[in-house]
């Protein structure tokens, strides 16, 4: 959301903490055992002044989703376009997705468990979003099996398996046990093996990442926005 008119610099970094603090305790405690007065409390701020920077809980609850999907969104279609492999763009989605999830764990907790809450406008939003990423994920399936890397297989239920696999790290993940990286690389290990024409092929593919990685000169490949400085620093 942009900075309404009239307000001072701090307006959007103080809105950001809101969001963060919510998306804490929403975690913690669930969505709807946690009022306005607990969010009043942890923000320190009056029930008006909590209204002025989210206009209500479901729209905090919106922001929440919004502060994942958007920068997500971003770093996917970036990473989509790159003019490499399809097995290599979706071990760069692999990794970033699960940069997200290691580095945003409150946040991802309230979007998988508590999104089904979003109504009206917020709501139709949020599918379209989730449809993108899962449109982008089947094309690239589509074509490492156009290209015959990966056999003759349905490239949507080769999606499902994708983030079946991914998006329920959050359950379990620690960090610090494992890091993104050694995660990915044994997803797509996994996952391109089974789906492969010949698994050898796959053999450097993590060679191949690392030559990549030291070329690339473009904008950033990561999902994670504004908290790309601290995961960077962590």
């Amino acid at each position: 959301m942009p900075r309404p008119t009239g307000h001072g610099p701090g307006y959007e970094a103080r809105r950001r903490e809101i969001i963060r603090i919510a998306a804490e305790l929403f975690s913690r405690n669930g969505y709807a055992a946690t009022g306005v007065a607990e969010l009043c409390q942890a923000t320190d701020l009056a029930k008006g002044a909590l209204y002025h920077y989210i206009g209500s809980k479901q729209a905090l609850l919106a922001e929440i989703h919004g502060a994942v999907m958007t920068p997500l969104l971003a770093a996917a279609e970036r990473i989509s376009k790159l003019p490499i492999a399809p097995e290599l763009r979706l071990r760069l989605l692999s990794q970033m997705l699960l940069e997200v999830i290691e580095h945003r764990l409150d946040y991802i907790r309230v979007v998988e468990h508590e999104i089904d809450r979003l109504a009206g406008e917020n709501r139709k939003r949020m599918l379209h979003e989730r449809r993108r990423f899962e449109d982008m994920v089947t094309e690239l399936h589509a074509e490492a099996i156009r290209d015959g890397t990966f056999r003759e297989l349905d490239p949507r239920l080769c999606m499902l398996q994708f983030f079946n696999m991914h998006n329920y790290t959050f359950q379990w993940l620690r960090p610090g046990r494992w890091s993104s990286a050694q995660l990915a690389e044994q997803y797509c290990t996994t996952l391109f093996r089974g789906h492969a024409v010949d698994s050898n092929r796959f053999a450097s593919l993590e060679e191949q990442l690392g030559t990549f990685r030291a070329s690339y000169t473009g904008e950033s490949l990561s999902g994670l926005g504004d908290f790309e400085e601290v995961a960077t620093a962590s």
